[in-house]
């Protein structure tokens, strides 16, 4: 129990950074784009998209049980409501801009009357 908690307080705390730093919007853009589709192809035809889950026995057993746990995550809605958490940092405009920094104004100054 101690572990979960722990682990989805690291993702949570991972997940914060991403979305409230200064991150290239892609960061969160791509990720977005992987649960929301998904959650779209769980929406539209669930055997498929738990197909995706790797179950069989010849997988090593930390494997399987991350699978169960994406499993979990799938059918109640988390990996939609992460997805969508993930993309609204790419709608704000000022999260594609580059940081406003001093040395772009620095430039040579051309003596009054030259040609260039």
């Amino acid at each position: 129990m101690w572990i979960a908690l722990g682990a989805m307080a690291a993702v949570g705390l991972v997940v914060g950074l991403v979305v409230a730093g200064r991150v290239s919007p892609v960061a969160t853009f791509v990720p977005s784009m992987v649960l929301l589709a998904w959650t779209v192809v769980y929406a539209l035809d669930v055997n498929r998209a738990l197909s995706f889950i790797p179950a069989e026995p010849s997988m090593h057993q930390i494997v399987r049980d991350a699978g169960l746990g994406d499993k979990t995550l799938l059918t109640t809605g988390v990996f939609a409501l992460l997805g969508v958490v993930l993309f609204i940092p790419v709608l704000m405009p000022s999260r594609w801009s580059r940081p406003y920094d001093d040395e772009d104004e620095e430039y040579e100054t051309t003596p009054e009357g030259s040609y260039y």
